[in-house]
């Protein structure tokens, strides 16, 4: 019987297929064993635009289904614009406000000083971790476009004109939602998804203050972000 010369070449043709096939059996355990969200830990990052509605974008895309878009700007309650901003009547009264954000409630709770001033039903990550800490927004744009995840896991997503987005670290943003309704559970890439008309009021009524004929703002020294605490562990559905 002829004898089997391993030379390198041999070793490294027998053995990468059998490392790919045991690399692939370790992440399909890993999905089947912890929630998605244990294991896609790419951050998320910023898609600054002008903040403009973006018209023709009609076909957006939630975890590789495509769903309908926004098809028109939104229309605002003017009335209630300008009761938002006699609210923020002084600077004093604006720096006091503050979000916070509970992930085993999936509840936003905005406060001035101690007074609870609202509270909205959220939904935190699922298929990427929100982050947990004290933050400031950092940037507001009333539509922006998100877009990421990954065609072969199933968390591929394109949404134009997402509304009343607020940044508040790296790409992770509070906003609005259009591709689904089901605020209370866990159902995002790591954002936090709100009820369109709750994310509109919390926009109007954070720091900085957006002005009527624009669609982004930034922070600056004499008018700072508004601060934004989350804590708790999101459950899992």
């Amino acid at each position: 019987m002829p004898k089997l010369k391993l030379s390198a070449l041999n070793i490294f043709t027998i053995f990468l297929p059998l490392s790919t096939l045991i690399g692939a059996i370790v992440i399909t355990i890993n999905f089947l064993i912890f929630p998605l969200h244990l294991v896609f830990k790419e951050p998320l990052k910023a898609n600054i635009t002008d903040g403009q509605f973006k018209s023709g974008e009609g076909i957006a895309f939630f975890n590789n289904k495509q769903i309908s878009a926004l098809n028109h700007p939104l229309p605002e309650a003017r009335d209630f614009l300008a009761d938002a901003r006699v609210l923020a009547a002084t600077d004093e009264e604006v720096n006091k406000r503050w979000i916070e954000i509970n992930l085993a409630e999936q509840k936003l709770y905005a406060w001035e000083d101690d007074k609870k001033v609202n509270e909205f039903l959220i939904s935190s990550g699922k298929w990427g971790r929100t982050p947990t800490g004290e933050f400031r927004i950092w940037s507001k744009l009333k539509y922006t476009l998100m877009h990421g995840g990954s065609p072969a896991l199933n968390t591929y997503y394109y949404l134009p004109n997402v509304p009343y987005t607020q940044y508040f670290h790296q790409g992770y943003g509070l906003h609005g939602c259009y591709w689904h309704n089901n605020f209370g559970h866990p159902m995002s890439h790591g954002c936090v998804n709100m009820y369109t008309p709750d994310a509109e009021w919390l926009f109007f009524w954070t720091n900085p203050e957006l002005p009527l004929d624009k669609w982004i703002v930034y922070p600056t020294k004499a008018s700072p972000g508004t601060k934004v605490i989350i804590h708790g562990e999101a459950p899992w559905d």
